[in-house]
C-alpha cells in the first residue's frame, strides 16, 4: 500500500522561492569584486535569478547543458546557481586555483557551453578560452562601467545581458533526480573526476546541514560562507542559508584575515565556514590587532584536519564554538560533524578536546563503516583502523562518464580513500589517506595525528609528515616543518614537545625545516609532490 502524500519534487529553485516568500527582506551582503559592499535581499535574488533563467533560454541553453562559473562568493554568483538550475541546466563550478591545463581539460570533459566569470579571472580565461571549442559565450560578472577590454569574441557584460530579460518566467518542471550541479575532484592522482549532483541530493544535503548538530542555521543567524562556492559544492551553503532564512554575508575576493574580520564584525556574523588555513590567518590577525568577535557564535571547520590549537584558540580566547567537520566532493560534501553531546558531559577538559579533534558523527542521511582490505567490517572501538566507506542520498553512486567505478561496490558503498577509526559513540577520526598512511614494522602510524600535534608548537606555522624508507622498519615518519616568521625552532624543540603525547614508536625519526610545503588547488598538503621533493632524503639512523 502506498501513502497518500503529494509528489512534491525537491528542486533547487523551490529554496530561493521559499526564501523570497517568507524571508524576502533578509539581507544578502557581498564584498564586490569591484570593491564596494553590495546589499540586496532574497526577493531581489529570486527575481534576478528568474531573469537569468529567462536569458539563458534565449541564448539556446536547455536542460542538461553544462554552464560554467569561475567566480567568488557574491550575489551575482548566487543568482547564477539558481538561474542555471531553474531551467534544468547544470552549474559547473571551476576552481581558478587549478593549473590552466587542468581547467581546460575539465571544461572540455564537461563540454561547457557558457561561462560566467568574475573580473579577477579574465586574464586566465583569455589564455585558455580558445582551447575549449564547446564554449559559445562568456559573460563577465560586472556592470558596464567596469567591463574590461578584451580580444576575445562573444564576451558580454553581465548586467547588460541580464537587463535584456524582464523576469516574467516560470521555473521549468523537471525531475528531482535531474542533474543540478557539477564539481570535479582535485585529481591529485590521475585526471580529475566529475561529481554530478542532483536537485534531490542538493536539497536533502542542505536540509541536513542546517540541523542543530551540523552547521546549524536559523532565520536569526547571519551566515558567512568563506569557503568558495567553487570548492566542493560550496559546502551546500548557497542553498542552506536561504532555506533557513539566514542573512547571507558573502566575502567576495577578500579572503585575507583583515577582510574577513571586517565583515564578521560589521555584519554581525553568527556562523561561518572555511578551511583551517583561513582560520589560522584570522587568528593571527586577531592576535596581532588585539581583536574580538562579539557576535560570532560558531565556526564550521572542514577541508582538512583542524589543529587542536585552532579549536582551543577560538573557544578559550574568543568564546566561539567550533564545529569540526569532514566530507568530500563526492558527498555534497559534508559527511560528519563533531559536536559534543551528553555522552561527554563528565569528560575532563583535555578529554573533550580529544573528542573535538575528531571528525565527528555522521548525521541522518549518511551511513558509515570501516572495513579491512577484504571488505570485512571492523569494530567501532576507537582504535582499529580501516578503510572508510559511506553511502546515502547525497553521496555519489558513480563519476561522470563512468570513471573510477572501482570505488563503488554493488551495495553502493563508496570507498573514500581515507583510513579512519570509529569509536563506540560513532565518532569518526581520519588517521590518513590510504595512500599516505605510514606502515612501520607492519603497524600503521597516522601522519595526520603527528601533523596536528606538531602544529600545536608555538613556533610552527605548518607541518607535514611523510613516510621515508627504512631498512628495518620499511617506513619511518619524517616531520617537515615551516616555522612562523622570526621563529627558529630546532629538531630537539619539536621532538621534546611531542614526547609523551604519542607512542614512542610513533616519534618522527627526523625533522626537516623548509620555507614552504606544497599544496593542492583546494589548500590541502600535496603529499605526492612533497615525497618527490624528499625522494633523495635518507634518515640519519638508516
Amino acid at each position: 500500500m502506498l501513502g497518500l502524500m503529494q509528489d512534491w519534487p525537491l528542486l533547487c529553485h523551490k529554496v530561493i522561492d521559499h526564501a523570497a516568500t517568507y524571508h524576502g527582506n533578509r539581507e544578502v551582503v557581498s564584498r564586490s569584486v569591484e570593491g564596494p559592499i553590495h546589499r540586496t535581499n532574497y526577493i531581489a535574488i529570486r527575481n534576478r535569478s528568474r531573469q537569468f533563467a529567462q536569458r539563458l533560454e534565449r541564448d539556446g541553453m536547455r536542460e542538461g547543458d553544462r554552464i560554467a562559473t569561475m567566480a567568488w562568493n557574491t550575489w551575482r554568483h548566487l543568482e547564477a546557481w539558481y538561474g542555471i538550475t531553474g531551467i534544468g541546466a547544470v552549474y559547473h563550478t571551476l576552481n581558478p586555483r587549478l593549473f590552466p591545463q587542468q581547467i581546460v581539460w575539465i571544461m572540455n570533459d564537461a563540454e561547457d557551453r557558457m561561462l560566467f566569470v568574475d573580473l579577477t579571472f579574465m586574464p586566465l580565461i583569455e589564455k585558455i578560452a580558445a582551447s575549449v571549442p564547446s564554449l559559445e559565450k562568456i559573460v563577465v560578472l560586472t556592470d558596464r562601467d567596469h567591463m574590461p577590454a578584451t580580444a576575445l569574441s562573444n564576451v558580454v557584460c553581465y548586467e547588460d545581458w541580464l537587463a535584456e530579460a524582464d523576469g516574467n518566467f516560470t521555473w521549468k518542471a523537471i525531475d528531482e533526480n535531474s542533474a543540478a550541479g557539477m564539481c570535479y575532484t582535485s585529481g591529485t592522482t590521475g585526471d580529475p573526476k566529475g561529481v554530478l549532483y542532483s536537485h534531490r541530493s542538493n536539497v536533502l544535503h542542505a536540509m541536513a546541514s542546517i540541523f542543530p548538530d551540523v552547521i546549524g542555521m536559523s532565520s536569526s543567524d547571519a551566515m558567512m560562507p568563506v569557503v568558495p562556492f567553487f570548492h566542493a559544492n560550496g559546502w551546500g551553503t548557497a542553498l542552506a542559508a536561504p532555506m533557513s532564512g539566514a542573512k547571507m554575508v558573502l566575502p567576495g575576493p577578500g579572503m585575507d584575515g583583515k577582510s574577513i574580520y571586517e565583515l564578521l564584525v560589521s555584519e554581525g556574523v553568527t556562523v561561518t565556514a572555511a578551511v583551517p588555513t583561513v582560520w589560522l590567518m584570522l587568528l593571527q590577525f586577531l592576535e596581532r590587532e588585539n581583536g574580538s568577535l562579539p557576535d560570532l557564535d560558531r565556526v564550521f571547520i572542514g577541508g582538512s584536519a583542524c589543529p587542536r590549537a585552532v579549536i582551543e584558540a577560538f573557544q578559550n580566547k574568543y568564546g566561539v564554538k567550533v564545529r569540526h567537520g569532514w566530507g568530500m566532493t563526492e558527498m555534497s560534501p559534508i559527511g560528519t560533524v563533531c559536536v559534543l553531546n551528553p555522552d561527554h558531559a563528565n569528560h575532563s577538559y583535555e578529554e573533550r578536546l580529544d573528542v573535538q579533534s575528531k571528525q565527528g558523527q555522521p548525521f541522518f542521511t549518511v551511513e558509515m563503516k570501516i572495513t579491512d582490505d577484504e571488505n570485512r567490517e571492523l569494530p567501532r572501538d576507537g582504535k582499529t583502523f580501516g578503510r572508510l566507506k559511506v553511502r546515502g542520498p547525497a553521496v555519489a553512486k558513480g563519476y561522470y562518464k563512468g570513471r573510477g567505478a572501482e570505488q563503488f561496490d554493488e551495495e553502493l558503498w563508496f570507498d573514500t580513500g581515507d583510513v579512519a577509526h570509529i569509536d563506540a559513540f560513532g565518532y569518526m577520526q581520519i588517521t590518513d589517506r590510504s595512500k599516505d598512511v605510514i606502515k612501520s614494522g607492519g603497524e600503521w602510524i597516522s601522519s595526520i595525528e603527528l601533523e596536528n600535534l606538531a602544529v600545536g608548537h608555538p613556533d610552527v606555522a605548518e607541518a607535514a609528515v611523510i613516510g621515508v624508507a627504512h631498512p628495518k622498519w620499511d617506513e619511518r615518519p619524517l616531520l617537515v616543518v615551516v616555522a612562523k616568521p622570526d621563529r627558529n625552532p630546532t629538531k630537539a624543540d619539536l621532538l621534546n614537545y611531542m614526547d609523551g603525547k604519542i607512542a614512542k614508536w610513533w616519534m618522527p625519526d627526523d625533522v626537516v625545516f623548509v620555507d614552504q610545503i606544497p599544496h593542492t588547488a583546494t589548500g590541502k598538503i600535496l603529499k605526492t609532490e612533497l615525497r618527490q621533493q624528499m625522494k633523495d632524503y635518507k634518515l640519519p639512523a638508516a
